[in-house]
């Protein structure tokens, strides 16, 4: 028998804008719930967040998601039609990714394959693209594979990088993107994954 909600598991490791963003985006939605917000940071801004917000969250420790299956069991039991890394910094095991194939897919803050790879996330990717004098930089969603900033890509979205811009600038203008195309590309996902 079909699920009649779709559900939704986040990953954040920071202050969780992006998972209030997305909490907006379908609090009105009665087909989605987000089950839970997992955080492998015990004192992440997400957990506050989480807290005001009303949505479950859990933190977990390296050993849990790397050396035991304690967080594959857990998201197991949660039964995700998606989970999402809304700026989780460590890369997936591959017996959580092989558990949920096309189901883990993650945002990252420039146009890949520029600027990916491990340490290339938050202000160390717009610090890049600003020295590269890039012209245009923009938001990646894609799916997660072994490898970091690999997997198959969902969805761009492109903004101009002025000469004047700073860093800050910059993290502004992607942050904007993020926030209106990663919700509606979820959206479109956790649906076409029933």
């Amino acid at each position: 028998m079909e699920k009649s909600v779709k559900r939704i598991v986040l990953l954040a490791s920071g202050s969780g804008s992006n998972v209030e963003n997305i909490n907006t985006h379908f609090k009105e939605n009665t087909g989605v719930s987000i089950s839970c917000v997992l955080t492998n940071r015990k004192n992440a801004g997400v957990l506050d967040r989480c807290l005001r917000l009303g949505i479950p969250a859990i933190h977990f420790n390296k050993i849990a998601f790397k050396d035991t299956d304690t967080v594959l069991r857990f998201l197991r039991s949660l039964e995700p039609d998606l989970v999402v890394l809304a700026g989780f910094l460590w890369k997936i095991p591959e017996d959580i990714i092989a558990a949920f194939p096309n189901k883990i897919i993650n945002i990252h803050p420039a146009l890949l394959p520029k600027y990916g790879g491990k340490g290339m996330y938050g202000h160390h990717v717009h610090e890049a693209v600003k020295a590269n004098n890039e012209k245009e930089s923009g938001i990646t969603i894609h799916y997660v594979n072994k490898n970091y900033d690999e997997g198959a890509i969902i969805h761009q979205a492109k903004t101009t990088i002025l000469k004047t811009d700073t860093v800050e600038r910059i993290a502004e203008k992607i942050h904007g993107l993020e926030f209106e195309h990663f919700p509606k590309v979820i959206e479109k996902l956790v649906f076409k994954n029933g």
